[in-house]
């Protein structure tokens, strides 16, 4: 009974997690890898086509971005998840697919101006809809048998809508186990969506720390922080341009503007709010017809109200690219929420280019930035970026909005695996940068007396005796930066050592034409010869 680390380890994106069982092989989540990649990733212990079952936590890319690729690769057993995270993974895996194909065939017609050999894409969006035939929908709490051997259940996770800690009950050579997946671990207090279902009792825990060295800093009303900014802004007459996550992080930003203009915390009054995503747009029309089962008491408070979380009449949904195109040729302040949440690619990129310049704008993050990120290096102050071959100075407000994140903090991954009272043999920390998967196991270790790691990719443990069985660390996947001194540093190392070979060669030849000379004065006089002898050893004596 093993378990193999794959992906997100020390690394906050593409989740995936194996379990050998019985000689049955069942994946946690299946991701892709969004941001520079840190580790290069273990291969999976076996082949596509030998894998059993897929367990998904929910329908974020990162943690079900692979899954066409998986059922292309030759997997042909059950995909197993929730019925929201069903619905969900329908659109964002045909999104995600598009992208593929778009940047394809863009890398593609640069290949054959240059001569090189046409970009395929990871999957397409043909490979989407194959891979949707695989999922089987499971209800919170219902007990299921993905493989012989093995039973698992679902329990809110309290991430996004759908999103779900796992549970499994492992038999194998007449001996137990149990663990505990958090999949990605929701924030206490949010909005539409419950709080995570308290952490039952299990032998091993899998757990995210994504914030693992951090605290949220706490505000009283989130949607009076949301209001301050947009009346700043307005006054300034500029607009409010928002990043954020087609799936979760948009819901949760209408459900604030829905109480600010509820409750009239807005002076300008003559706004509108455009949701400028295709995706966002499905992705809320789910969020509208899911409620039951997912929705928290206030969600549902409001719809027995006769009204609606995410509905509100200034409200503007953006399918059409020439529609997108007209939100920046507006001179009235607006609210812009586009995907993706990170900046790294989709409409949002055009909006910061009409944006970022403008010092009576604001943009503001309401979400996790990843290393080597758009999103990441305005957050952090870079004052000077490039977007589709532009050079843009920032000069808009940058701020992030405090205490929306759908992420436990470190203080909230604490309280949720201490709070049961039994502690587990074993917690593996993942889905966290290196040094904070790092320290929040050390913390879990020194502060909660828990046995704890953070595991790399290519980590396997024992379940049954409770012990890694391999712990090679993997190689490091150079930055851009990084790449760019490696290949200063080779060309140093290239011309030392054809400067070096160069002199050795012209020694070489003069030490050819030596040997001929001397030749050449094979009958000369003794005392010339004498001479000659006497400079060569006065010569080989200064080297030798």
């Amino acid at each position: 009974m093993k378990l193999y680390f794959i992906g997100a380890d020390r690394e906050v994106t593409g989740s995936c997690h194996v379990l050998e069982v019985n000689g049955k092989y069942i994946m946690l989540d299946c991701g892709l890898e969004q941001g520079r990649d840190i580790y290069v990733n273990e291969d999976l212990p076996v082949s596509a086509s030998e894998i059993d079952a897929v367990l998904l936590s929910h329908a974020h890319i990162d943690h079900s971005g692979l899954l066409p690729k998986l059922v292309k690769d030759g997997f042909h057993g059950k995909i197993w998840c929730t019925d929201a995270t069903k619905q969900l993974c329908d659109i964002m895996l045909k999104d995600s697919a598009h992208i593929q194909e778009s940047e394809a065939e863009w890398a593609s017609r640069k290949a054959k101006r240059s001569g090189r050999k046409q970009v395929k894409p990871l999957y397409t969006v043909q490979d989407a809809d194959i891979a949707m035939l695989y999922f089987r929908v499971i209800p919170y709490g219902e007990t299921f048998s993905p493989v012989e051997g093995v039973t698992a259940r679902y329990e809110d996770g309290g991430h996004i809508l759908g999103s779900a800690i796992i549970y499994l009950t492992m038999q194998e050579d007449g001996k137990t186990r149990t663990l505990a997946y958090t999949g990605d671990l929701g924030n206490i207090n949010m909005p539409i969506v419950n709080d995570p279902s308290p952490r039952e009792s299990t032998d091993y825990v899998i757990t995210e720390s994504t914030y693992g060295d951090r605290l949220h800093e706490k505000i009283d009303n989130p949607v009076k922080q949301l209001a301050d900014i947009m009346n700043r802004t307005f006054a300034r007459g500029g607009n409010v341009v928002i990043p954020a996550f087609a799936v979760g992080r948009t819901q949760e930003i209408l459900y604030f503007i829905r109480e600010i203009l509820k409750n009239d915390m807005v002076s300008y009054k003559d706004f509108l709010v455009y949701v400028d995503s295709p995706l966002a747009e499905e992705a809320t029309a789910i969020f509208e017809e899911n409620t039951f089962g997912y929705y928290d008491e206030e969600a549902m408070q409001i719809l027995r109200e006769g009204g609606h979380p995410l509905v509100f009449p200034n409200l503007r949904m953006v399918i059409d690219v020439e529609e997108s195109k007209l939100i920046n040729t507006s001179d009235k302040p607006s609210v812009i929420i586009s995907a993706s949440g990170m900046c790294t690619s989709g409409r949002i990129k055009h909006h910061l280019k009409h944006n970022l310049w403008r010092p009576e704008c604001t943009i503001a993050f309401a979400g996790y930035q990843a290393e080597d990120t758009l999103g990441r290096r305005l957050v952090d102050g870079e004052k000077d970026v490039r977007i589709y071959q532009e050079d843009i100075h920032v000069e808009a407000e940058i701020v992030e909005l405090q205490d929306v994140s759908a992420h436990a903090d470190r203080d909230g991954l604490v309280h949720w695996l201490t709070d049961n009272p039994e502690k587990p043999r074993n917690v593996f920390v993942v889905h966290g940068e290196d040094t904070v998967a790092e320290s929040f196991a050390k913390q879990l270790q020194n502060d909660c007396g828990y046995e704890a790691s953070a595991p790399y990719s290519g980590y396997v443990f024992d379940l049954l005796y409770n012990k890694y069985e391999s712990t090679e660390e993997p190689d490091r996947v150079l930055s851009a930066e990084e790449k760019k001194e490696e290949i200063r540093k080779d060309q140093e190392r290239e011309q030392d050592t054809y400067s070096q070979n160069k002199y050795y060669n012209e020694l070489m030849e003069k030490g050819q034409k030596l040997i001929r000379l001397i030749e050449k004065h094979k009958n000369a006089k003794n005392s010339e010869l004498k001479k000659f002898l006497k400079e060569v050893d006065k010569l080989v004596s200064r080297w030798d």
